[in-house]
């Protein structure tokens, strides 16, 4: 999920109800709505991502509800990630993905200031993706809908813009040369 934040700027709810029809691993992308606003958005996942998801779906324990057998993720206790799980009334607004997070970080010693948590991978997706100077491949990956009157106009957003801003965003967290080895992937 933490991947997920920074690859694609999913947030605690688009973990939570992301499913496993979306992702398409052999492809290396993943379509998925907004849960939000129900706008399109597709994110060109990075080697590292690809991996992490394939080793998830893996262990993936089975859900108690059956309603949850379509979602990607599924705590250790059956139950789903999203808001409004059996988790409990503490996870209803934001789901239960901020409190395993917060806790890492606290681990990690990496709790320094107000509004650091999981949410904030998300900020920083869209921060380091606007530096890669393509706004409306940014936009789609994040699920934005933009007000100008481009957006009516433009029928897609090809996968080289949309990798160009996730290799972009790549090559900040893990350095330049580590989109070298991504090429054809």
């Amino acid at each position: 999920m933490i991947l997920l934040g920074i690859n694609c700027g999913y947030g605690n709810t688009d973990c939570g109800q992301l499913k496993r029809c979306d992702i398409d691993l052999d492809a290396g992308v993943i379509d998925f709505p907004r849960p939000k606003t129900g706008l399109a958005r597709r994110c060109v996942l990075w080697p590292e991502t690809v991996e992490a998801l394939r080793e998830a779906l893996a262990r993936r324990p089975k859900p108690k509800n059956p309603q949850d057998e379509p979602l990607a993720f599924i705590t250790r206790y059956g139950a789903s990630w999203a808001a409004g799980n059996a988790a409990g009334d503490k996870h209803q607004r934001s789901g239960p993905v901020p409190h395993p997070f917060g806790k890492l970080l606290h681990r990690l010693g990496i709790n320094g200031r107000k509004g650091l948590g999981f949410y904030a991978l998300r900020h920083t997706f869209r921060t380091v993706a606007d530096e890669a100077k393509d706004q409306p491949a940014a936009d789609y990956i994040m699920g934005h809908e933009s007000p100008h009157m481009s957006t009516v106009y433009r029928e897609r957003i090809s996968d080289e813009r949309l990798k160009a801003v996730t290799d972009h965003v790549r090559a900040w967290l893990f350095g330049p040369e580590s989109n070298a080895g991504s090429k054809g992937q």
